[in-house]
């Protein structure tokens, strides 16, 4: 089992910067793939970025360019660097955890943490 913890949310003015930070507990070896997903009320989960154990990235096009995502394996932690937030950014953000071959927003993920919320005020 894998137990993932975020923090880092808060409310920031349009243009500003917040990191979230996610720490993995548990069987953190079984894990190949780790990401950053959002979801805003009344909209659908959308994910946001993804990074495998070979420190490939990919991003949403929403936020390609101002998103940075990182993890330290060592200390079982996975980050996200938000750069340029916009109103439209606003949203509770979820770290997910997957094992298996393929990484990537459009595969499920097995782990999910509670949530942190992220506000941007224009």
């Amino acid at each position: 089992q894998v137990q993932l913890v975020e923090s880092g949310g808060g409310s920031v003015q349009s243009g500003g910067s917040l990191r979230l930070s996610c720490a993995a507990f548990g069987y953190t070896d079984s894990l190949n793939c780790m990401g950053w997903f959002r979801q805003a009320p009344g909209k659908e989960r959308e994910g946001v970025a993804t990074i495998d154990s070979d420190g490939r990235t990919s991003y949403s096009d929403s936020v390609k360019g101002r998103f940075t995502i990182t993890q330290d394996n060592a200390k079982s932690m996975l980050y996200l660097q938000m750069d340029s937030l916009k109103p439209e950014d606003t949203a509770m953000y979820y770290c997910a955890a997957r094992g298996g071959f393929y990484c990537g927003t459009a595969v499920a993920f097995n782990y999910w943490g509670q949530g942190t919320q992220v506000t941007v005020s224009s």
